[in-house]
C-alpha cells in the first residue's frame, strides 16, 4: 500500500509516494553514497527494504491536501531497489585489495562503518541477509567475516542484464523489433547507471563479450538529491532552473520549448530521477 506521511525535520510538505509506509512506522530516510557517483543521496529504508526515491515536476502545479494546499507540485516516488548495488562500493572498498591480493575478510560493523555516512549502519541486518550472493564468508566462533569476491559479483550482474534483457522487449515494441546484440548492449547500460566504470562496468562488458562504451560520453538526465540531513526532501529547484536557462539574443525573443508528447522510450522508466519534461 502506498501512502503519503511526514517526518520530523520537515519544514515544508512534501507528497511522496512510497509502498508500506502507512502507520506508525512511516520508515527512514538514510544518506548513502550513490553507489555510481558516490554522491550522497537520500534513501528511504522502511520494513527492510531499501528504496530510492524519483523525483517529478511540471511547470505548474500544486496539492490539495485535506484543508491544506501545498504550493510545491512535486511529486517524490519511492522505489525499490537492490541493496547490493548501494553497498557494493562499501564492500570494495572494505576489502582494501591491492594488485591480485584478494583483499581482508572483515566482519559487517567494521564494513559499514563508513565516514561521513554513520546511516550505513542502520543497514546490518539487510547486508546479512543479501551480501553473501556477492561475497566470500569465513565464521569464527559465533564471529562472520565477508570479503567481495569478483566471479560472484560478475556473475551476479550477469543474471541482473540477462533478465533485463529477457523484460524489455515485453515493455517497449522498440526493443522487439530491434537486434539481440543492440538489447544486450541496453540492458548493461540501465544496470551501468548503478555501477562505477572501474573496475565494474568495464568488467561487465568484458565478461559478456561486448565492446565498452564510455558512459560519460553519453547525455544524461539524472537528478542529484539533497540529502537526508538537508531537511530530508528539500530541493534546490530554483538554483537548477537558472542554470537551465540560456540567454537570448538581444531583440529576439526567445522560443518556448514544445510539449513533448506520444509515448516515451522505456528506458525513462530505468533512469534513477529522471526529470519529467514538460
Amino acid at each position: 500500500m502506498s501512502s503519503s506521511v511526514w517526518w520530523e525535520g520537515v519544514e515544508k510538505t512534501r507528497v511522496l509516494i512510497a509502498p508500506g509506509c502507512g502507520g506508525n512506522k512511516p520508515g527512514e530516510l538514510l544518506t548513502l553514497r550513490h553507489p555510481k557517483s558516490e554522491n550522497g543521496t537520500c534513501y528511504l529504508f522502511n520494513n527492510e527494504m531499501l528504496q530510492e526515491i524519483q523525483w517529478f515536476k511540471q511547470s505548474y502545479g500544486s496539492w490539495f491536501l485535506g484543508d491544506y494546499i501545498s504550493q510545491d507540485g512535486s511529486l517524490y516516488m519511492a522505489t525499490p531497489v537492490d541493496p547490493v548495488f548501494i553497498l557494493l562500493p562499501v564492500f570494495d572498498q572494505a576489502r582494501m585489495k591491492k594488485g591480485d591480493d584478494p583483499g581482508k575478510f572483515r566482519q559487517l560493523d567494521e564494513i559499514l562503518f563508513v565516514e561521513g555516512f554513520p546511516e550505513y549502519q542502520h543497514l546490518l541486518s539487510l547486508a546479512e541477509k543479501c551480501m553473501e550472493i556477492v561475497c566470500q564468508t569465513q565464521e569464527v566462533g559465533s564471529m562472520k567475516f565477508y570479503r567481495l569476491d569478483n566471479s560472484k559479483v560478475l556473475a551476479w550482474l550477469t543474471c541482473k542484464v540477462r533478465c533485463l534483457k529477457k523484460t524489455l522487449p515485453a515493455l517497449d515494441k522498440n526493443y522487439a523489433a530491434q537486434e539481440e546484440k543492440q538489447t544486450l548492449v541496453d540492458a548493461v547500460s540501465i544496470v551501468g547507471e548503478y555501477l562505477k566504470t572501474e573496475p565494474w562496468l568495464k568488467l561487465l562488458y568484458e565478461h559478456l563479450g561486448l565492446e565498452f562504451v564510455d558512459p560519460t560520453t553519453k547525455e544524461t538526465n539524472t537528478e542529484t538529491f539533497p540529502n537526508a540531513n538537508e531537511n530530508k526532501m528539500e530541493y534546490s529547484h530554483s538554483s537548477q532552473e537558472k542554470g537551465n536557462k540560456k540567454p537570448g539574443k538581444p531583440g529576439k525573443v526567445t522560443k518556448q520549448a514544445k510539449v513533448e508528447t506520444g509515448s516515451k522510450n522505456i528506458r525513462d522508466m530505468f533512469s534513477r530521477a529522471c526529470k519529467k519534461k514538460c
